[in-house]
């Protein structure tokens, strides 16, 4: 295993301009956050992970705020 040099990053990632959905499979804690670049492609997704996994719409990102949804307002911290 090769070791890094340097000094680990500190500063929170952000997240990149988007709509965002949240996917979990049912009886899980854990999720995945995936990015689209438009409301018909969160719309396509939606319906096409609806059947099998938990789909939460958390709200689309601009210039590192949150525009809509449950964090309207908000700084995002990947």
């Amino acid at each position: 295993m090769e070791k890094r040099k340097g000094r680990p990053p500190t500063k929170p990632s952000e997240l990149k301009d988007g709509f965002y959905l949240e996917l979990r499979n049912k009886g899980s804690n854990s999720a995945v956050k995936i990015r689209r670049e438009d409301m018909d492609e969160v719309a396509k997704t939606i319906k096409q992970y609806e059947r099998v996994k938990i789909v939460n719409y958390l709200g689309e990102v601009k210039a590192g705020r949150w525009l809509d949804g449950k964090n309207k307002g908000k700084k995002t911290n990947g």
